[in-house]
């Protein structure tokens, strides 16, 4: 007798195995029960017959509730009608915990603030666990993407002592004494590192306080930054759309039945390949002005709606660059044939995601910098180790962020973030 995991059936097709897991779901008609048992690697099927079971081990069977935890041992063979499905006929089953209440969680339809205050449950069911192996497969795809290029991993703080963009979002507290911050951004700390590294990606949690309810933000989520010396705005923009192309390649290698369980048009996801088109903000502009949006103008800043006009004419995803210097942060290189320009870009997801990626190339003359700190009315003297980058063998650089979240939900289809991280933060939720 063999203990397997569900996700190990198929080589241990014949044999007499225990599997050990929760109910998941059960029927029963007249002599059979049939359980359907999980254990965080599939779900399997184990036919209690009353002819092959004790009686206790029958009657056990006929009453166990939802979500004990149950083993059962029996012999694995093929489901007759779905190739590639295995099940167990069961030879015992025994109740390890029986639940203390009834499960609150039931076929019935659930609101989403019982469904949020009950996420610690919420994740056992089969919508859950596809998002959240989707998502442990993009992260994964994420670090072989950058692991696999020669870049190093270069952990940022969580605290820290000043903003990327000002303090207005970021979530303030108590450092011994002195004020610091939640990070908004590893960037700055990238950077710095990329001088000593070359190539060099920090992946973590970051925060943002704004007091946002839309189904794009969170109040904590995972960002991954790269940053890249001796590499332009055009190098980035390559950069970015090779690594959203392998992403999508890898859930669709990887994740294909999760997918499905989603109800994915994984169609859409297919047509995610390099390269993808890019225009100009101004370009973008536009557009917006030819696709029902007239009152669009230069100097405007993009929120969801613009967004998702500008995505819905791609295929694919859309790379916008050159923004007005305006509308972005000090740290942005001007561009050198119109300075009111930023060279910066961002990637806007197809379907209406909204965008996925930011970033562009930062300003490595030492002057500039410090004048963009001064006209930003920025505390210089927070500032005064990341000027250290510029004085001591400053380079072109370039780098960019993207939040998992956000690309969690455009490959997953899904119409909120809040089902892309295991327990949510947001503006009103603080709990489970």
């Amino acid at each position: 007798m063999t203990d397997v995991r569900v996700d190990e059936l198929a080589k241990h097709v014949g044999e007499t195995v225990t599997v050990r897991g929760w109910l998941y779901h059960r029927r029963s008609s007249g002599k059979l029960h049939f359980l359907e048992v999980r254990d965080g690697s599939g779900i399997v099927q184990c036919v209690v017959a009353k002819q092959n079971v004790t009686p206790d081990a029958f009657a056990q069977a006929d009453r166990v509730a939802q979500e004990s935890s149950i083993e059962v041992t029996g012999v694995v063979k093929e489901h007759g009608r779905i190739k590639g499905t295995f099940e167990i006929d069961a030879a015992d089953v025994r109740v390890l915990a029986a639940v203390t209440r009834e499960y609150p969680i039931g076929p019935k339809e659930h609101g989403t603030d019982f469904l949020m205050d009950h996420r610690h449950l919420w994740l056992r069911s089969k919508r859950q666990h596809a998002i959240l192996r989707i998502r442990h497969t993009i992260i994964k795809a994420v670090r072989d993407f950058f692991d696999g290029r020669g870049f190093t991993l270069v952990d940022a703080p969580i605290f820290t002592p000043n903003a990327c963009e000002g303090t207005s979002t970021l979530f303030e507290t108590d450092y011994h004494g002195d004020k610091a911050y939640l990070t908004q951004s590893g960037q700055l700390y990238m950077e710095a590192a990329a001088a000593a590294f070359g190539r060099v990606y920090c992946f973590g949690p970051t925060f943002r306080a704004e007091k946002s309810k839309t189904r794009r933000h969170l109040a904590e989520f995972w960002m991954v930054e790269p940053e890249v010396a001796f590499m332009d705005l055009a190098g980035d923009m390559q950069l970015a759309e090779e690594f959203i192309a392998f992403v999508v390649a890898r859930v669709l290698e990887a994740r294909r039945e999760e997918l499905k369980v989603l109800e994915r048009d994984v169609t859409k996801l297919e047509r995610v390949v390099a390269p993808f088109p890019r225009i100009t903000y101004a370009e973008a502009i536009a557009l917006l002005q030819k696709n029902g949006h007239a009152e669009a103008k230069a100097g405007d800043d993009f929120g969801a709606d613009e967004e998702t006009v500008i995505s819905s004419q791609f295929d694919r995803p859309v790379i916008v660059h050159r923004y007005p210097m305006d509308l972005k942060a000090f740290y942005f290189k001007t561009d050198p044939t119109d300075p009111s320009l930023a060279l910066n870009m961002d990637m806007l997801a197809p379907e209406g995601y909204g965008e996925i990626v930011g970033g562009g190339q930062r300003e490595d003359d030492l002057g500039k910098l410090e004048a963009a700190i001064a006209a930003h009315e920025l505390p210089p003297e927070a500032f005064e180790w990341f000027v250290d980058v510029r004085r001591y063998g400053t380079f072109p650089h370039a780098g960019f962020g993207l939040g998992i979240e956000r690309t969690v939900a455009w490959l997953c289809g899904l119409p909120h973030v809040r089902e892309t991280i295991p327990f949510p933060r947001m503006l009103n939720r603080l709990a489970p």
